[in-house]
């Protein structure tokens, strides 16, 4: 049968998980979700190996899912002289004998680096297609050496009937000292705008990047808008500031010495799925 009734009486148990998560992303978007209830998923350090997670209610996928009392996960330890990130996720899973589903909580393991850490990859999975598995992340957790960092949110909870402007929370990565940064969402578009100086110079190649930031949303697609300065050329347009997942960078489309001391200013839109 193509057209269903969901809501009402068939005289048989009809209403499945699939009906909800369909009438669900049809209401609210195809984005997880976490809404602003309980502890909003407040994630706090027990110790540098137990990450507690306090109570909340989401949206994977369109299937809802809470915490009523704190959860805590295990966070390995990290290499001396090693940086690291890992994610902590909502894992949703589906047996495939009993068609049974849960949602817990786990850590993704990033892939230690002397220089820079990077998060691990989110494994992809759609539910609606027949996945058994999906992952939902909310927090990152950096390591540098054994220190554990403070958590990154990787989300921003949302009211019950939110606000169609949400404001967009950054994390400075640069260690420039003149930085500023701003963004807001509005159905699904966001756009950011920034100013930085870079206090030294450097040199990049054609499309390698300079980070600058990371936010608590994440870029459907690659964005780019011109990132001018006050350096003369015939060039300056392919300045970029470039977003890509939930990190924002400078990028030039070709080979560039940037002086000391260059002002940049731009803005750039993107289509976004909230972290």
């Amino acid at each position: 049968m193509t057209i269903e009734l969901v809501d009402g009486k068939a005289g048989v148990a009809h209403i499945s998980s699939e009906d909800k998560a369909i009438i669900h992303q049809a209401k609210f978007s195809k984005s997880d979700v976490v809404y602003d209830w309980g502890d909003a998923f407040k994630c706090s350090m027990s110790s540098s190996n137990r990450a507690t997670i306090g109570t909340g209610c989401a949206s994977i996928q369109g299937l809802d899912w809470h915490i009523t009392a704190a959860e805590s996960v295990t966070i390995s330890n990290g290499s001396q002289g090693m940086k690291r990130n890992d994610i902590i996720c909502a894992h949703y899973h589906r047996e495939s004998e009993t068609g049974n589903e849960l949602v817990n909580l786990v850590v993704l393991k990033g892939t230690p680096n002397a220089t820079a850490a990077a998060d691990p990859t989110i494994p992809s999975g759609k539910i609606l297609s027949g996945a058994v598995d999906a992952y939902m992340p909310l927090w990152r957790i950096p390591l540098d050496g054994i220190t554990v960092g403070t958590p990154v949110r990787l989300f921003t909870p949302k009211g019950a009937l939110w606000d169609s402007v949400t404001p967009i929370h950054f994390t400075k990565l640069t260690s420039d000292p003149e930085f500023t940064i701003s963004g807001y969402v509005v159905n699904g578009l966001a756009t950011v705008y920034c100013r930085w100086v870079n206090k030294g110079q450097f040199w990049l190649k054609a499309w390698d990047s300079t980070i600058l930031a990371s936010m608590d949303v994440r870029a459907v697609m690659e964005g780019f808008g011109v990132f001018v300065d006050n350096q003369q050329g015939s060039q300056m347009q392919n300045r970029l500031l470039y977003v890509v997942g939930s990190s924002v960078y400078f990028r030039p489309a070709y080979e560039a010495t940037i002086p000391a001391n260059t002002w940049h200013a731009g803005s750039v839109s993107f289509p976004v799925a909230t972290v």
